[in-house]
């Protein structure tokens, strides 16, 4: 690809210089703006009219609808609030982000749709209104660094990082002549395509991945090795036949469960800065099944101290036990900090089995069956200590317990370097999209005049 033949400068601190023949405008010149209508918990329901809320718009540009995200409100709730229909072409754009990184703050989408769609809470709404812009041309632009760091500078931090409307409205970009956009358009149409199907072939690569080292776990922690042992029935329906000589016990009897004690809870106050305190392990600290110590929050010394019983040691195993991800779980790892854990959060310890081989069970559908039965609260998901201690725990001979751990540690490390390395193709082809498209829109190449293919 080519680059223009001539540029110009731009001093307004965003725009370094554009091709000689492009403009600049500010979005509000070009659009109408408008916020979501804020729908009461109590509107929403299982069926009816859908409404795109932040969880709909991804980081990447696109759409994310599934049965799990989409809510719905009643014909009555649609006909009171009509003025927030989406339109197609309508450019969304999300307002507020939790991560401090600001990863997702400012992400549109383009709603390329006729279906009736609400605008919920948070979810802004670019309406191009001038003829001489392609709507599909300023969704690209908006998902530059261009635009998006002219936001982020305008942001007024709280728990979350929320964006106003005017900080929107002031947003400059360059824009070529009309027909150009739409050259712009159709070649990155076509090229998007193509990155995104390979992305897509390799994540449902990975996700493969990832089920057959469920599986394998599955498997070996509740079979065992031995293809040819003779078989009992365990008296649970997700665990099914296990090993004859195997003992099927309770949590209860083999690990004592240790949470944060109401009374030693914590506030804001007690929150410190890095280097202040120690690590307060929460369920973010957790991604698939592995600790992670990134993006921690630290807790004071004297919190740490003051509840000895939840200090975090190697071998130790916690367990998200409150939120929407409960039933996570992970070993801690050698060479850790001290560390604690949050009240969302319990931990095993005094563990009479080999504590991978417990950690390998607690990943597995069995245990991920019993937090689902025995969890209560609609909104807020939870399990007592007293209903963990009575899930089933397989307790095989010493030395299986021994060989099962060192099979299954050798077959997932080749899975996950496998995984990883699927993971990053993935990654440098998200970074080859978006690079592509910021060069395109603002006029670091010229695709003006290539053939398609």
């Amino acid at each position: 690809m080519n680059s223009y033949s001539s540029y110009q400068n731009i001093s307004d601190g965003w725009i370094d210089k554009i091709p000689k023949h492009w403009g600049t405008i500010k979005t509000k010149y070009v659009s109408e703006f408008r916020n979501g209508f804020s729908y009461k918990s109590d509107e929403w329901k299982e069926v009816g009219i859908p409404v795109i809320r932040m969880s709909n718009i991804g980081e990447d540009g696109k759409l994310k609808i599934t049965n799990k995200n989409l809510k719905y409100v009643s014909s009555e709730s649609y006909e009171n609030t009509k003025n927030y229909l989406i339109k197609k072409n309508d450019i969304l754009i999300s307002m507020t982000d939790m991560n401090p990184l600001m990863l997702w703050l400012g992400s549109t989408i383009i709603f390329d749709s006729d279906e009736l769609y609400l605008q919920n809470q948070r979810v802004g709404n670019i309406r191009i209104t001038d003829q001489n812009v392609n709507s599909k041309f300023y969704h690209y632009m908006s998902n530059t660094d261009i635009v998006r760091n002219q936001l982020k500078v305008s942001v007024y931090p709280n728990v979350q990082t929320n964006l106003s409307t005017e900080p929107i409205k002031n947003e400059v970009f360059p824009l070529p002549p009309l027909p150009e956009q739409t050259q712009i358009v159709s070649f990155l149409d076509t090229k998007t395509q193509k990155i995104d199907e390979l992305i897509e072939k390799t994540e449902q690569k990975i996700e493969l991945l990832k089920e057959k080292r469920t599986s394998l776990i599955n498997h070996c922690v509740t079979k065992g090795l031995n293809p040819n042992v003779e078989m009992k029935d365990s008296g649970v329906e997700w665990i099914g036949e296990i090993p004859s000589h195997w003992i099927k016990t309770k949590m209860k009897y083999v690990v004592h469960i240790f949470g944060r004690i109401g009374y030693r809870g914590y506030t804001t106050e007690d929150i410190v800065n890095k280097g202040e305190g120690v690590i307060t392990i929460s369920p973010s600290n957790i991604r698939e099944d592995k600790f992670s110590t990134e993006n921690s929050t630290y807790l004071s010394w004297e919190k740490y101290h003051e509840s000895p019983e939840i200090q975090i040691f190697t071998n130790d195993i916690i367990l998200v036990k409150t939120g929407s991800t409960i039933g996570k779980t992970s070993i801690i790892p050698n060479n850790v900090p001290e560390m604690t854990i949050n009240p969302q959060l319990v931990v095993l310890k005094n563990i009479k089995l080999f504590s991978k081989y417990l950690y390998y069970q607690t990943t597995c559908r069995f245990i991920k069956e019993s937090f689902y039965i025995e969890q209560t609260g609609s909104s807020t998901p939870t399990i007592s200590q007293e209903k963990m201690n009575e899930f089933p725990i397989l307790n095989p001979p010493n030395e299986e317990q021994t060989k099962i751990v060192e099979y299954l540690d050798k077959q997932t490390q080749n899975i996950d370097s496998t995984i990883e390395k699927e993971t990053q193709r993935t990654e440098l082809l998200k970074e080859y999209r978006q690079s592509l498209i910021s060069e395109v829109v603002t006029g670091k190449v010229d695709v003006s005049g290539l053939i398609l293919n």
